[in-house]
């Protein structure tokens, strides 16, 4: 498995954290960064995605 996939996980779960605290405590800031951070998450992810596809492609 890509790291990438890991860590995108990680972000994600992260910043949906992130965004719920902001929106609970009325942290607009706070609550966007969340959201960039989760949404970044889920492209990181998709790119690890992508990479462990390449990979199983090129071992056939």
């Amino acid at each position: 498995m890509d790291k990438n996939r890991t860590e995108g996980t990680k972000h994600e779960v992260k910043g949906a954290v992130k965004e719920a605290v902001g929106k609970v405590t009325g942290n607009k800031t706070k609550e966007v960064a969340g959201n960039v951070e989760k949404n970044a998450g889920k492209a990181q992810k998709e790119v690890g995605k992508a990479a462990d596809a390449a990979r199983d492609a090129a071992k056939k």
